[in-house]
């Protein structure tokens, strides 16, 4: 909207028109501009909603602005259309038009009711005695122009905040109740977990932004400073932020709870498939205990304990944290398992390698006979009666059960010692010197 002239003289035929059509063009500039606002989505919007706070009390003083201007307009057209009737009456236009003419061009020909300029926001001049108030048409275009800037930047800074906040607190929201459901998937819950508090407040924070946004967009408007622009500001995104930080805070959270919830998953799955085999070694042991006492006599023979129940019921426990995700307690329970249950795995190995050790000793005479028999054939004395005799009362005490392994390693130790004598030279392994080891007994 533009300005007009200062007042002046009389005006002549020329200045007249000149005038006329600057006005023509300021009237369609302003009709343009009002009607333009009448159609903002902004001001349609919040004529159809239902406002609070500082909006509510905006939007009425600026719907008594809209209504004032086009008052003004209305007149400011009453005029201009009175002055191009007068213009039009003749071709030169005579003295007294002329004068008619300056009158409305440059003086006060708009009359305005008072009430109806004091229930505009800065009513101008009118106050509640007041009747009505005459205006220029100079005037008249800056009063339009103050109340078209102050209506259009309400409409505005609304529509603004309208437009940015509500779609970004939906998608927020959104992405809230993802979240929210992958939280109740591992179990973190309000009142069980620190972040599922966090994510009950998000939740609650949000709806309540959402519903004061709609309802009070200006509370959430940031003027520009030294800006006399309409709409110069922006959205105040502080408490949005706010809960943004704080939901990508419980989202890297619950990652570290999926994280944990599967190493968990597979640390328990480890931990059962160790105490699985702790126990098959410890069944091994007790089948092979009872083979060692039915097959060899006069030797002491660990007793294999039972599975480790404890630790099976321990592990219950564990699974039990991690499907109620009690991660604080699950994590160091699962540390203390996993080092008992290798243990145990340990202890029933070293409890079979026990029991199993008087058949290995067996195994050993065994062998040492069988090698001492095949020397002995080598060098042509395996028909020696001395050596028969020997090596027969090896093998049945070797090869009966239940087998004396104390007796047996003398019997094989005086066939080594026949075979010595024979062969000229000290027991050995065929070929060898006698060795340390060919020399021990079954309770080395």
């Amino acid at each position: 909207m533009a300005d007009t002239d200062p007042a002046g003289p009389v005006l002549d035929r020329d200045e007249v028109d000149r005038a006329l059509a600057r006005l023509g063009a300021e009237h369609e500039a302003i009709e343009t501009s009002l009607l333009a606002l009448q159609d903002h989505a902004g001001r349609r919007l919040l004529e159809g909603a239902r406002l609070t706070g500082v909006t509510a009390e905006r939007w009425a003083s600026t719907e008594a602005a809209i209504t004032l201007l086009w008052t003004y307009f209305d007149a400011y057209t009453d005029v201009l259309r009175t002055a191009r009737d007068i213009r039009a009456r003749r071709r030169w236009s005579s003295r007294e038009d002329l004068v008619e003419l300056t009158e409305l061009l440059r003086g006060e020909p708009v009359t305005v009711a008072g009430s109806a300029a004091a229930a505009a926001p800065h009513g101008g001049q009118a106050g509640p005695g007041v009747l009505s108030e005459r205006y220029s048409l100079a005037a008249l275009v800056d009063r339009m122009n103050e109340l078209y800037a102050s209506s259009l930047d309400m409409v505005v800074a609304a529509d603004a905040v309208w437009s940015a906040l509500p779609a970004r607190i939906d998608l927020l929201s959104a992405e809230l109740r993802r979240t929210s459901r992958l939280a109740h998937s591992v179990g973190v819950r309000p009142g069980e977990h620190p972040a599922g508090d966090d994510l009950a407040r998000i939740t609650r924070t949000l709806i309540r932004l959402r519903e004061q946004v709609v309802s009070d967009p200006l509370a959430f408007w940031t003027p520009a400073e030294g800006s006399s622009a309409p709409g110069g500001g922006k959205p105040d995104t502080t408490v949005y932020d706010r809960e943004a930080r704080a939901l990508e805070d419980v989202r890297r959270e619950i990652d570290a709870v999926l994280a944990v919830r599967q190493d968990a998953e597979q640390r328990i799955v480890r931990l059962r498939d160790v105490l699985s085999r702790a126990d098959r070694t410890l069944a091994e042991a007790r089948t092979a205990r009872g083979e060692v006492l039915a097959k060899i006599a006069a030797t002491e023979v660990p007793v294999v304990s039972g599975p480790p129940t404890a630790l099976q019921e321990q592990v219950a426990t564990a699974a039990e944290y991690r499907r109620h995700a009690q991660w604080h307690r699950l994590s160091p329970l699962l540390e203390s398992l996993e080092q008992q249950a290798e243990d145990e795995l340990l202890r029933a190995r070293e409890s079979l390698t026990a029991v199993t050790a008087p058949l290995a000793v067996r195994a050993e005479l065994r062998g040492r006979l069988d090698a001492y028999r095949a020397k002995v054939s080598r060098h042509g004395l395996a028909e020696d009666p001395l050596l028969v005799e020997r090596y027969e009362k090896a093998r049945r005490m070797l090869w009966s059960a239940p087998c004396d392994l104390r007796a047996a390693e003398q019997a094989v130790l005086r066939y080594q010692q026949a075979v010595a004598e024979l062969l000229g030279a000290s027991p050995g392994v065929p070929g060898q010197g006698a060795g340390p080891d060919e020399r021990r007994g079954p309770g080395t």
